[in-house]
C-alpha cells in the first residue's frame, strides 16, 4: 500500500512531479528538435542516400561534418530555451557521447566483418539501427530521469560506475574478438531461422520448406542488426551515466545524445577503415569518464554545489584533444 500524501498516493504524486519535470521545455521546445531529427533522416535516406551504395569517405566525411555541425549549432538553441548553462552542459554531454560512439564504430566495424556483409547494404542497417536507437535511448533515459528523482543517491552511484569504468579502460589490455563466440550471437542463432546466405538489402524473406509450405526466415543482414543494437544497450550503459553525471536536464540529456548518435553511420564509413590510427583515444576517453565521475562526488567532499559547466567543457575539449594529437603523432612515428 502506497503511503498518502494530502490524501494522495505518493507513488502517484512523484510520477506527477516527474512527468511534469520531464515536459518542463514547452511541446514546442521538443517539437523544433524531432522536426530538426527527421528532417535530417528524411534527407539522408530519402535524398542523399535514396539507393543501396557504397559510401566512399569523402561523401562520408562531408556528411559526417554536416551532422556535426548541426549538434554544434543546435546548442545556440539550448542557450536561447535553457541558458548558458544549458547550453554548456550541452556542448558537454555532446562530446562525450560522440567520443563514447567512437568505440561503438569499433564493434560495428567488427560485426559486419564477422558476418561478411557488403558495404552497400550496410548503410541500410546502420539507418535502422539509428531509428531502433532513438526509442531505446529514450527508454533509458527515462528510466534514468525516474531513478534520479525517485532516489537522489542514484547520481553517486552513476559516479562511482563511470570512475570504475574509467580505470578499467585504462588497464584493459587490447584482446581480439570474436562475434560468433559470443553468447548473444548463439542465443540468436539458437531462437531464429536465418538463411544461410544475403538476399540483397531484405532483413526477412518467406522461402518453401521440403513440404512446400512458405516459412519465415530472417537474413544475416538481420542478425547484424539485432547484435548492432543489443550492442548499442551494452554502450548504453557507460554513456547514459555519464550524461547524467553532467546534468539531469531531460531535454539536454536526450538531445545531447541522439545529435551524437545521429552522425554515426556516416561517421562509421569515414573512421571505420582508420580506427587504429587513434590507438590514445582511448586513454583520453577513460580520463574523461573518470574526471565526469569524480566532479560528481567532488561535491561530497569539497565546500562545492557543482564544479561549474564551462570547467567541465573545457576538461572534455582538452582531454579529447590530447587524445587524438598523441595518437596521431604515435602513428607517424610508428
Amino acid at each position: 500500500m502506497s503511503p498518502k500524501y494530502n490524501g494522495e498516493s505518493y507513488l502517484t504524486r512523484e510520477t506527477t512531479i516527474l512527468i511534469a519535470h520531464f515536459i518542463e521545455s514547452s511541446w514546442s521546445t521538443w517539437g523544433v528538435f524531432f522536426v530538426l531529427v527527421f528532417t535530417m533522416l528524411t534527407l539522408d535516406l530519402g535524398v542523399l542516400n535514396k539507393k543501396q551504395h557504397e559510401m566512399g569517405i569523402k561523401k562520408s566525411l562531408s556528411l559526417s561534418l554536416f551532422y556535426i555541425c548541426v549538434g554544434l549549432s543546435f546548442s545556440l538553441w539550448i542557450y536561447y530555451v535553457k541558458g548558458g548553462d544549458g547550453a554548456e552542459d550541452y556542448l558537454t554531454g555532446y562530446l562525450v557521447e560522440k567520443s563514447l560512439s567512437l568505440d561503438n564504430i569499433f564493434v560495428i566495424s567488427l560485426i559486419f566483418s564477422a558476418f561478411q556483409i557488403p558495404q552497400k547494404y550496410q548503410h541500410r542497417v546502420l539507418f535502422w539501427g539509428i531509428l531502433g536507437v532513438l526509442i531505446l535511448r529514450g527508454i533509458m533515459i527515462a528510466l534514468g530521469v525516474w531513478l534520479i528523482h525517485q532516489f537522489e543517491w542514484v547520481t553517486y552511484i552513476f559516479a562511482a560506475f563511470l570512475i570504475i569504468t574509467g580505470i578499467k579502460m585504462l588497464c584493459m589490455k587490447e584482446t581480439e574478438h570474436n562475434i560468433q563466440d559470443s553468447s548473444l550471437f548463439k542465443f540468436f542463432s539458437a531462437h531464429l531461422r536465418i538463411t544461410p546466405i544475403l538476399y540483397e538489402e531484405k532483413f526477412i524473406v518467406r522461402l518453401p520448406d521440403p513440404s512446400g509450405k512458405k516459412l519465415i526466415w530472417v537474413t544475416p543482414l538481420f542478425l547484424v542488426l539485432l547484435i548492432i543494437e543489443a550492442a548499442d544497450l551494452v554502450f548504453a550503459v557507460d554513456s547514459v551515466p555519464a550524461i547524467f553525471s553532467i546534468t539531469d536536464d531531460p531535454y539536454v540529456v536526450y538531445t545531447s545524445n541522439i545529435f551524437a548518435i545521429l552522425g554515426l553511420r556516416s561517421l562509421y564509413f569515414a573512421l571505420s577503415t582508420m580506427m587504429e590510427r587513434f590507438s590514445y583515444l582511448k586513454y583520453a576517453l577513460a580520463l574523461i569518464l573518470i574526471f565526469i565521475g569524480a566532479k560528481v562526488l567532488a561535491v561530497l567532499f569539497l565546500p562545492i554545489e557543482k564544479v561549474p559547466s564551462l570547467i567541465s567543457l573545457l576538461v572534455t575539449i582538452l582531454l579529447l584533444a590530447g587524445g587524438i594529437v598523441t595518437s596521431v603523432i604515435a602513428h607517424r612515428k610508428g
